[in-house]
């Protein structure tokens, strides 16, 4: 009787053990008890097939944490003529198993295991580890399938020079260098939103791999900080981002009366000054979307101002004219607002200033006679300096009566600027029609000539 009460003691035990424990690990890997059930079943069949040496066989396990009772079972496959007695069972035996057995039915066979060795106990523990670790590795895959370009929040855990891993709630992902923010500071324990990139299967457990340059990044922010634009009256048209440095987001409204940019913004900016303090500083420009391209383009080259715009639908090129003092903003620092412009829109910008549009409406006006013309003035100073040439040799030449020092005074009051001189009427009036030819050839000669006329 004492044996007897032992014994069903020692059931009862064995049974608030082992529903303490499937409860326990189903606690701690946050598991439902079926997985952690179906884990200690296949932990149990694989420990009992290395301890009868038996790896070809089916083993099946029924754990019944109810009443503690652990049952083994061998597989085998019902056929005509035996080929593989480890998997197969003839027609005769199986029909005394199960009258109503067919050919192709799995019939179980009960089997007793006798004491399982320390090496079985510790492969069966393994094995448990494992099989819960990939019941989790699942459960997390199939959570994360539906979040698939979502916004997930991480924490980092170590850094690699190529990759960084992320803890997500029970799984790890992964972000590359390549979904990395250049100007970013990433330190162990820091906690920030990714974008859920990709999920690929492996035969282990999935992998996950992370972004934080992705443009979708900033729409899930918009979805998350912005109630109008996660309920669908504020829409997001495009997005063009160069990571860590600036966004442009064009949006639009489906309803009227709603100002889609200050939504955005929110009351002082408080929406979108959330957003920039997620993404570390990043600027971010909000723009009104048209259908216009004309108006898109003028929008996106915001905050400069558009004096006008050509439209080339053909080659899609859009040529803008800005004031001069405008150029340079519309340009932005090494390209980059005209760059994130033309990526926005999907249009091939060219910006030029007002004073250059000028200068080529100038030259296209210009007609070819007009510097066709030009060499004439040449020609006509060279006639002139011919004539002038031809008329030189006669100036030296002076009447024998005339005294030589009357010529040499009326050059020096020339030179000197007198108003008048003491000339007489004849000899005044003798040189009159010389007096421009004597001044040319002055004029042409040097200095120290009229000086040796004076001496003589």
């Amino acid at each position: 009787m004492f044996i007897k009460d032992r014994k069903l003691d020692g059931n009862e035990k064995m049974k608030t053990e082992l529903k303490a424990a499937i409860t326990q690990l189903s606690a701690e890997r946050n598991l439902p008890k079926e997985v952690v059930l179906a884990a200690l079943e296949s932990a149990l069949a694989s420990a009992y097939k290395k301890d009868i040496s038996a790896l070809e066989q089916d083993i099946l396990v029924k754990v019944d944490p109810d009443n503690g009772e652990i049952n083994f079972y061998i597989q085998k496959v019902m056929v005509e003529s035996v080929a593989n007695p480890d998997r197969e069972i003839a027609i005769n035996e199986a029909r005394k198993l199960r009258a109503t057995a067919q050919i192709g039915d799995v019939i179980n066979i009960g089997c007793a295991p006798k004491n399982i060795g320390r090496i079985a106990v510790q492969a069966a523990k393994q094995v448990v580890l494992q099989r819960l670790r990939e019941a989790e590795h699942r459960i997390a895959y199939e959570e994360f399938t539906d979040r698939e370009g979502k916004v997930v929040t991480g924490t980092i855990q170590f850094i690699e020079p190529n990759r960084i891993y992320i803890r997500l709630n029970r799984i790890e992902a992964i972000l590359p260098s390549s979904e990395q923010v250049s100007n970013e500071h990433y330190y162990r324990g820091q906690r920030l939103k990714f974008y859920l990139l990709e999920m690929i299967q492996r035969d282990k457990e999935p992998q996950i791999i992370v972004s934080r340059s992705h443009p979708n990044l900033l729409r899930c922010l918009f979805e998350l900080e912005i109630p109008e634009v996660h309920n669908g009256i504020v829409q997001l048209k495009a997005i063009a981002r160069e990571a860590g440095h600036r966004t442009k987001a064009a949006v639009a409204t489906t309803q009227k009366n709603v100002d889609p940019v200050g939504c955005c913004l929110g009351p002082r900016g408080i929406r979108l000054q959330s957003i920039i303090n997620e993404l570390n500083g990043e600027k971010i420009d909000v723009i009104q979307w048209h259908a216009d391209p004309g108006v898109f383009i003028s929008n996106a080259l915001s905050p400069a101002q558009v004096a006008s715009i050509r439209i080339d639908e053909e080659r899609n090129i859009s040529t803008v004219v800005v004031p001069d003092k405008q150029l340079s903003l519309a340009i932005g620092k090494e390209g980059q607002n005209a760059r994130l412009a033309a990526k926005l829109t999907g249009w091939r910008i060219d910006i030029k200033s007002v004073s250059a549009i000028e200068t080529e409406k100038a030259v296209e006006v210009i007609p070819p006679e007009v510097t066709a013309g030009e060499p004439l003035e040449a020609e006509l100073e060279e006639e002139i300096e011919v004539e002038e040439s031809v008329e030189f040799p006669g100036i030296p030449e002076a009447p024998p009566e005339k005294p030589e020092e009357k010529q040499i005074r009326f050059a020096e009051d020339i030179l000197m600027g007198a108003s008048k001189a003491a000339v007489p009427d004849k000899i005044k009036s003798g040189i009159t029609g010389k007096r421009k030819k004597k001044v040319i050839k002055y004029k042409e000669q040097d200095d120290h000539l009229i000086d040796d006329e004076i001496e003589e």
